[in-house]
């Protein structure tokens, strides 16, 4: 497996790569298209990652760098990013913003995220950022809010942080040293996770 920057050649095999790593019910609309990744390397070339093994595009991740002040409102997704061109990015920003990671289902759990973000901690210490924050997705807030009644995602999502209950998102980078800030409510939408998200960092 290797970690390589985005570049116009691979651009079309991640735009692929989305719909296999985020099918129905995941907004179709939400998943990056050509146009739009093309977008992402004119704006901010450096934080945009390719996993590959044997030639074949199997991750990718998605930044930019956004100023302290868009950080700390945990707004909404389209209000954070500016969209999918990635209008509010800032070069004179405090914080590596993760849009998106996404991993081909059939090499989950082999460590491809992780190295995906352990690229993104690198260029958080090469550009002498605050930290990499992101929203994350809480996909198993649906079934388990059915078998707690009156728990809001919240708290959902402390007991995720703690490691009484597993998220098969969150989780995941919990383990590799990100932490809860914040819980963002109305962040998109996204049924299986109550249209919200868990906000998390990781510093230096």
């Amino acid at each position: 497996m290797l970690i390589s920057p985005l570049t116009h050649e691979t651009v079309p095999k991640v735009a692929d790569l989305q719909r296999v790593c985020f099918p129905p019910p995941f907004p179709a609309d939400l998943l990056w298209t050509r146009d739009q990744l093309e977008s992402h390397l004119q704006v901010f070339p450096e934080g945009q990652f390719v996993a590959t093994a044997d030639g074949e595009v199997i991750g990718s991740a998605s930044s930019l760098v956004i100023d302290e002040d868009n950080w700390t409102k945990h707004a909404d997704w389209e209000t954070t990013v500016g969209g999918h061109r990635f209008s509010r990015h800032s070069q004179f920003g405090t914080t590596l913003y993760g849009a998106d990671v996404s991993v081909r289902p059939d090499w989950r759990g082999r460590g491809v995220a992780r190295a995906l973000y352990k690229a993104r901690f690198d260029l958080v210490c090469d550009m002498g950022l605050v930290r990499f924050g992101t929203a994350c997705r809480i996909p198993d807030w649906l079934t388990w809010s059915s078998s707690n009644p009156g728990q809001d995602q919240f708290a959902y999502c402390q007991a995720v942080a703690s490691g009484t209950v597993t998220d098969r998102t969150m989780t995941p980078l919990v383990r590799i040293g990100l932490s809860l800030v914040d819980i963002a409510i109305g962040h998109m939408e996204d049924p299986e996770s109550g249209n919200s998200a868990a906000i998390l960092e990781w510093r230096p």
